[in-house]
């Protein structure tokens, strides 16, 4: 079985994010960048069930800029066998929206042919947390989400999901596209040998126009602002001050 996993180049989430002066933007000057954390433990999934002799190959798929040839090289040296990047963007701050990425992949799945398409559940700078799900819907798959377990037998996915009341377990006929939730697995570090290697692995470069999909901008982002920042808190010396507090001026009561 091959695995198909589109992986996306994203701020480092260890890095606090500036909104640009003017309002049009996050700041991307000068801060690293790193994959999709989600992306990543479905790139670790995927190595996890070729090395249980459940898959064959792995190729994994960036959709935006030319630099995400960086974050595809990751994924390679991870232990992926090929990579495919559709530069759809020249400017890093132009992100494609979820819906041209899905028919994007869906071309590649068309071509590629993968019994199992793994997703991050989201991506961690627009937290849209669409694009497998419109995957599945252009592919006519079958989909589940937010696995924090997943187990392959005979022709089926064993997805295990974290809900309200507990855990659910779904069967979904393969081919099917799985997005991953963060309990699922730890990635692993590439080691040096491997960094090495991924840089002999094939990365093919395509672009929008060779699958047929116009990646324009149905959306227009107004303005950017930072979150407002939270007062501080106040002690109270007693339940009554408390209540009263809360009713007259938190206006919860």
């Amino acid at each position: 079985m091959k695995v198909l996993v589109p992986v996306k180049r994203v701020i480092d989430y260890n890095v606090k994010v500036r909104v640009k002066a003017d309002g049009t933007g996050v700041d991307l000057a000068n801060v690293k960048m790193s994959m999709n954390p989600f992306d990543e433990i479905a790139v670790e999934e995927a190595i996890r069930l070729r090395e249980a002799g459940k898959a064959e190959e792995i190729v994994v798929v960036s959709i935006g800029v030319k630099q995400a040839q960086e974050t595809l090289r990751t994924a390679l040296a991870m232990g992926a066998d090929r990579a495919i990047l559709v530069e759809a963007a020249e400017d890093v701050y132009t992100d494609i929206e979820p819906l041209a990425v899905a028919k994007i992949l869906k071309a590649i799945v068309d071509e590629e042919q993968p019994g199992l398409v793994l997703c991050g559940k989201q991506a961690i700078d627009n937290d849209l947390n669409a694009t497998g799900q419109m995957l599945a819907a252009l592919l006519g798959w079958g989909q589940a989400t937010f696995a924090s377990g997943v187990e392959i037998a005979d022709d089926a996915a064993l997805v295990t999901r974290e809900v309200d009341g507990g855990l659910q377990v779904i069967r979904a006929r393969l081919p099917a596209v799985i997005t991953v939730d963060l309990r699922l697995n730890e990635p692993r570090y590439a080691s040096l040998p491997n960094i090495m290697k991924a840089k002999k692995k094939p990365l093919d470069i395509k672009t929008p126009a060779d699958y047929g999909v116009d990646v324009t901008p149905r959306l227009q982002v107004v303005k950017t602002a930072e979150p407002a920042e939270r007062k501080a808190g106040v002690i109270v010396g007693s339940v009554d001050e408390l209540l009263a507090k809360l009713k007259t001026e938190a206006g919860v009561l």
